[in-house]
């Protein structure tokens, strides 16, 4: 069976997480060890991750679906994430607290909060019809 794009994207994350899951259960550590080494380099993260998200943005648009789907589809996953990181939150809130304090908080996430800012002018406008 050939596969289109959006489910080629959909198989990597069933098996991606998949084997992240297994991992964790079998052995907690090896992920932890793999994960530690993929984060290594913040930077090299950053760009890679931003060249995937613009690759998969491109073939979900190609694929019909709409900013404003994707926005929506955002807010579910953006709740799934709070359900696991609700308990983590305060170690966050402490970290930006110091960078509020410093002045370097929007120095730190200017890109990425540029993103955002794109992404929901662009879906704000297609819900207008602008």
């Amino acid at each position: 069976m050939a596969y289109t794009p959006i489910e080629i994207i959909a198989w990597v994350v069933i098996i991606a997480s998949a084997i992240k899951m297994i991992v964790l259960l079998v052995n907690p550590m090896a992920w932890m060890n793999f994960a530690k080494k993929l984060y290594a380099k913040p930077s090299a993260v950053k760009v890679v991750a931003f060249i995937l998200a613009g690759i998969v943005l491109y073939y979900l648009l190609a694929g019909g679906i709409t900013i404003v789907q994707i926005i929506a589809v955002t807010a579910f996953i953006a709740l799934l994430l709070a359900i696991g990181l609700a308990s983590e939150v305060a170690g966050l809130m402490k970290k930006f607290d110091v960078m509020i304090k410093k002045g370097n908080l929007w120095k730190e996430y200017w890109f990425y909060s540029l993103l955002w800012i794109i992404l929901l002018i662009w879906a704000a406008k297609e819900l207008l019809g602008l």
